[in-house]
């Protein structure tokens, strides 16, 4: 046995006979080793390892106070087996995808001591044993490939805190390459593998010899600062803020700084931009994303049609005795826009006739014979579209057909330039969501001659993704506005529409008016806040109404963090509303175009599930680690590896809750970041209700929130670029 009370850092061989514990998300273990005959508790970060491994470990003797002598892992290896029961205990103990006890002892006896060199080389030949399909063989080789692909690089990547699902990650992006890329140039981590961030790849840089003041950390951290910058919205910095920002980020000094900024310019790997007195840097795909941007609606927006207005006069009035309405003055006007121009933008808040614009153009323009296509940005704005309008609307995504590309950086889509939507008319509904460049993958797809037109709210917040797009095509004044402000008579029956036209123009909402549907439940604490929502979620609102607690009530909040972010909130109602079941309401995080989806009712299937996409688990697998999850009318399959993408969704934040309609929104009222409670954000969340709003909390956040106007700035240069006119 090793000294006990040496502190050295020590080797100890053996096989792992028993693992006590093991954390699946950052791999700690505890575990019992086998070394000649005695047994040897091991614990640290030991990701992947299994029971029947032969191991190297390598540490020092620490002694607890409770559990005694143990061995503490600073890192290990794996010494594959080589004799007969040591491979059946390393099959049968599930470290490859697909085998455990039963096919492990099958394995073993048809293929003896050469079971792993089947499995790595010749796995199809597994088929010849009972049981095992020629799928499932080529499963098993496939997940043992994997194995010792992945195990290099978790060995690399534990020494800094690296979990193994990046790890894995890592390994699927760069394959038996990874360990050599990182090495080379370990901030491609920061700016490829989603979760990995830039303190961690500075990290690994910092022990592999970088220098603090070398030209490729400096320019990393430009990178970052500028991918930071988009995270929160942004198109661009100004120089001197991003100068600014590389200083706080790595602690050098600001000449070091501007030098390597200049540098970057120089070599292509920047874009810069001069307005009067400002200089902007821009990453080059976000710059050439705006121009073209602008130079397409431009070149759209130059194309107008001419038609006869009897001819029109006579279509509307048609339109309008079939659809039993009366245009007041102000929607006629935005129809004769639409049937005028090539591009338009209609926008306004909730109750001002939207939905009966976009009704009557597309049956006008049906009329005319003209083929109509109609998008959103979210599944469920595209889903509401549809229920709306009658005739289907797709994501943008799905109707510029997104599909899976690595040159492409992971999504493609199949129309563009070359293969450009077929249609005459493209109407996209909730613009405010739409961000630079998806607005920039949309134009490449609108063929000269199709109508363009613009529907969506800009007074709520913008898109999540960098640029002001709708704010910015409006405040140019290059492209025809309908801005409605009539709230028609039916809306005005509706609190909610009365309360957030009042929020909005800066007024204090109408608060418990007797059979209204906007109310506040009055609580001053934290603590009474999270309770009572919990409380009308549970019992309350299903109880009094019939609301579905689920499916039908949502939870909006303006922070993550906080007594009253969605951090806690998730945790309380989880706990309130499904304990122990696997169902949980989660949502996905970020943009993935690779996970298949199926059709509930198996007439499709497609790529893509993205950012603000809520969805239900159906079912976990632990033998084969796949999540089943349901989101409204498809079906998706996440590998464990993947589920750092989602997280519970019965609260959400405002911001996640774009695009989104939901029959009962309850929000709370209670002081948070002064940038979080403004005007803007409490009309966002306001406008998502269908039937009942409730606020929970203090009316006094009400007020502070409606009387705050400023909102977090956003750098965006689409507005100017469409002003000066770059044609």
């Amino acid at each position: 046995m090793l000294n006990e009370n040496t502190n050295d850092e020590q080797t100890l061989t053996g096989v792992v006979e028993d693992i006590v514990y093991y954390n699946d998300d950052n791999g700690y273990a505890v575990c019992y080793v086998q070394t000649g005959d005695e047994y040897i508790t091991v614990v640290g970060y030991m990701p992947y390892i299994a029971e029947g491994e032969s191991v190297s470990v390598t540490g020092s003797w620490t002694f607890h106070a409770e559990y005694g002598a143990q061995f503490k892992a600073n890192y290990y290896e794996k010494n594959m087996p080589k004799e007969k029961a040591e491979i059946l205990k390393y099959l049968a103990s599930g470290v490859i995808k697909g085998v455990r006890r039963a096919t492990a002892e099958k394995i073993v006896e048809y293929f003896g001591d050469h079971s792993l060199e089947i499995i790595a080389k010749s796995p199809h030949d597994l088929s010849k044993i009972a049981g095992i399909s020629k799928n499932k063989a080529i499963e098993i080789g496939k997940s043992y490939s994997e194995q010792l692909g992945v195990r290099d690089v978790v060995i690399f990547l534990q020494k800094y805190g690296v979990s193994p699902n990046y790890a894995v990650k890592v390994y699927k992006r760069y394959g038996t390459a990874s360990v050599d890329i990182i090495k080379n140039n370990p901030y491609v981590l920061a700016e490829e593998v989603y979760g990995i961030g830039f303190k961690t790849a500075d990290k690994i840089a910092m022990s592999i010899g970088v220098l603090e003041n070398s030209i490729t950390r400096i320019e990393a951290a430009a990178s970052f600062g500028l991918w930071e910058a988009a995270m929160n919205g942004h198109t661009y910095l100004p120089r001197k803020i991003l100068s600014q920002n590389i200083c706080n980020l790595i602690n050098v000094d600001e000449g070091e700084a501007d030098n390597a900024i200049s540098s970057m310019l120089f070599s292509n790997k920047l874009v810069n931009e001069n307005y009067p007195n400002l200089e902007v840097i821009y990453q080059p795909a976000m710059f050439f994303a705006e121009v073209y941007v602008a130079k397409r609606l431009l070149n759209i927006s130059n194309i107008t049609f001419i038609q006869n207005e009897m001819n029109a006069d006579e279509i509307i009035d048609q339109v309008e005795k079939e659809q039993n309405i009366q245009l007041a003055s102000q929607q006629k006007q935005a129809v004769y826009d639409a049937l005028r121009n090539g591009v338009m933008v209609i926008t306004g808040g909730p109750g001002t006739g939207k939905t009966t614009i976009i009704n009557t153009i597309i049956k006008v323009m049906e009329h005319l014979g003209k083929n109509i296509m109609l998008a959103a940005p979210t599944g469920r704005a595209a889903k509401r579209m549809t229920e709306m309008c009658g005739i289907e609307a797709k994501t943008i995504h799905r109707l510029l057909e997104v599909g899976f590309s690595e040159e492409e950086d992971g999504m493609s889509f199949s129309r563009n330039e070359q293969n450009p939507l077929d249609c005459d008319i493209l109407i996209v509904d909730e613009m405010s969501m739409v961000d630079t460049i998806l607005m920039n993958s949309m134009l490449k797809a609108v063929k000269s001659g199709t109508r363009l037109i613009m529907v969506g709210d800009s007074d709520q917040l913008p898109s999540v993704g960098a640029g002001d797009v709708l704010r910015d095509i409006i405040a140019s004044g290059s492209v025809p506005v309908v801005g409605l402000t009539e709230i028609f008579r039916q809306a005005k029956e509706s609190m909610i529409v009365v309360n957030a036209h009042k929020i909005n123009h800066g007024e204090y909402p109408i608060l418990n008016k007797k059979d209204s549907d906007f109310f506040i439940v009055q609580r001053d604490n934290a603590q009474d806040i999270v309770s009572s929502i919990v409380d009308l979620c549970k019992t309350r609102l299903p109880n009094t109404y019939g609301y579905d607690s689920k499916t039908q009530i949502q939870i909006l909040t303006p922070t993550r963090k906080g007594v009253t972010g969605v951090n806690t909130l998730n945790e309380k109602l989880q706990l309130a509303l499904n304990p122990p079941s696997q169902n949980k309401k989660v949502m996905q995080l970020k943009n993935n175009y690779t996970i298949v989806w199926k059709k509930v009712s198996n007439e499709g299937d497609g790529v893509g599930v993205f950012n603000g996409d809520v969805g239900f688990i159906n079912t976990i697998d632990h033998s084969d680690e796949t999540v089943k999850i349901i989101f409204d009318d498809r079906v998706s399959i996440y590998d464990f590896s993947q589920l750092d993408e989602i997280d519970l969704a019965y609260a959400v934040t405002v911001h996640k809750s774009q695009g989104s309609e939901f029959e009962v929104v309850i929000m709370p009222m209670y002081p948070c970041a002064p940038m979080l409670q403004n005007r803007n954000l409490l009309y966002t969340a306001v406008t998502r209700a269908k039937k009942l709003v409730v606020l929970v909390g203090r009316d006094s956040v009400i007020q502070v929130m409606v009387d705050n106007i400023s909102e977090q700035k956003r750098y965006s240069g689409l507005q100017n670029k469409l002003k000066v006119d770059i044609l």
